[in-house]
């Protein structure tokens, strides 16, 4: 089996941190072929063209299995232009309706929250990833006067809600999860929204009676995420909460360094990459942390079907992090090509 992977490395050290996530990849795959396909896009494009993603690019995108990113993000470019145009028009027109969040602390990790044990933080993020704020509904009202007002809605809809929720459903009891899922949100002021929510979460109870459920308001998490986060097995949450509380999720598994997410369409073309940004000041120094990026390359080929792969993956980050001295950007005790390297020994040993 040949899989199709397109290859976006991105601005800053997004180039540094896929080339490390394409090694790894190399060296655990067995049984199957990769095609990478490489796409122009990012920061240099936009600068160069003026195009940030034509419709010619998107329908190549659509034509791969599975989409490798590295990171978007550049100090030339206007704040949310690559954002908007590029990772937010790929979300929608390739309908990934699913962002997902794995917090996990591997060993060796030490976090901002000493108290925590590895056996504490092990949850996953289920964030409906095409509606609510982000659908770009609204508009200004008088603009540039004293009397500006500014609107910006939040959109849910039944079918987008159902699904997303019988996705954590589905998740809450596959193996290795706990059969528990908790909805944050906040129910007491956003009455509309969030009562949909509640209520389809109460409506596919019943279809899935061996999963424990649960409420928490979004400020509350917060809380629960740093004091006892072992309370938490799938949660399920809107857009811009599940935006806001993963990257809290990512400092109690030990920082942007090692998060990473997928962009999923269960049917479709899906989107991995590491969380952290592209760190325009580490550029072209080595200090970089790849590990985020390798956990997506492992999420990737666990959504190909290819779990002795991943598994591979996992193993050899775990070997990784119990070797390095920090999880920070040139604090690791290794550069960003020797990291990849204690991956690939440990996957392959």
């Amino acid at each position: 089996m040949t899989h199709r992977i397109g290859v976006i490395r991105g601005d800053g050290t997004g180039p540094e941190v896929v080339r490390e996530g394409l090694k790894v990849l190399d060296a655990v795959r067995d049984g199957f072929d990769v095609e990478l396909i490489d796409f122009d896009l990012g920061a240099d494009r936009y600068l160069r063209t003026g195009d940030v993603l034509p419709d010619e690019e998107l329908d190549r995108l659509r034509g791969c299995d599975a989409i490798f990113l590295g990171a978007v993000g550049d100090p030339r470019v206007r704040p949310g232009i690559l954002e908007r145009d590029l990772l937010l028009k790929i979300r929608f027109g390739l309908d990934q309706w699913v962002n997902l969040r794995p917090v996990v602390r591997y060993p060796g990790v030490q976090t901002l929250v000493p108290s925590h044990t590895e056996e504490d933080v092990d949850l996953v993020v289920v964030r409906e990833n095409s509606e609510g704020l982000y659908t770009g509904t609204g508009g200004f009202h008088r603009k540039g006067t004293p009397q500006e007002v500014a609107v910006q809605e939040s959109i849910n809809t039944r079918h987008g809600v159902e699904r997303i929720v019988r996705y954590a459903f589905e998740l809450a009891v596959s193996p290795g999860r706990r059969g528990k899922l908790t909805l944050v949100h906040k129910t007491n002021v956003l009455t509309f929204a969030g009562d949909l929510y509640q209520r389809v979460v109460d409506e596919l109870a019943h279809a899935f009676p061996n999963v424990e459920t649960d409420y928490v308001h979004v400020d509350a998490a917060c809380i629960y995420l740093l004091d006892s986060p072992a309370r938490f097995d799938v949660i399920v949450t809107d857009n811009m909460f599940g935006d806001i509380i993963t990257d809290l999720g990512a400092m109690i598994q030990g920082g942007m360094g090692i998060a990473a997410g997928g962009n999923i369409n269960p049917n479709g073309v899906s989107m991995f990459e590491p969380i952290g940004g592209t760190a325009p000041a580490e550029t072209g120094k080595g200090t970089i942390n790849p590990l985020a990026a390798i956990g997506a390359m492992e999420m990737l080929l666990r959504q190909l079907g290819e779990t002795a792969a991943a598994e591979r993956v996992d193993r050899g980050i775990g070997h990784a992090t119990g070797r390095m001295k920090s999880m920070r950007a040139g604090e690791m005790g290794f550069n960003t090509t020797e990291v990849g390297d204690l991956v690939v020994e440990g996957a392959t040993t």
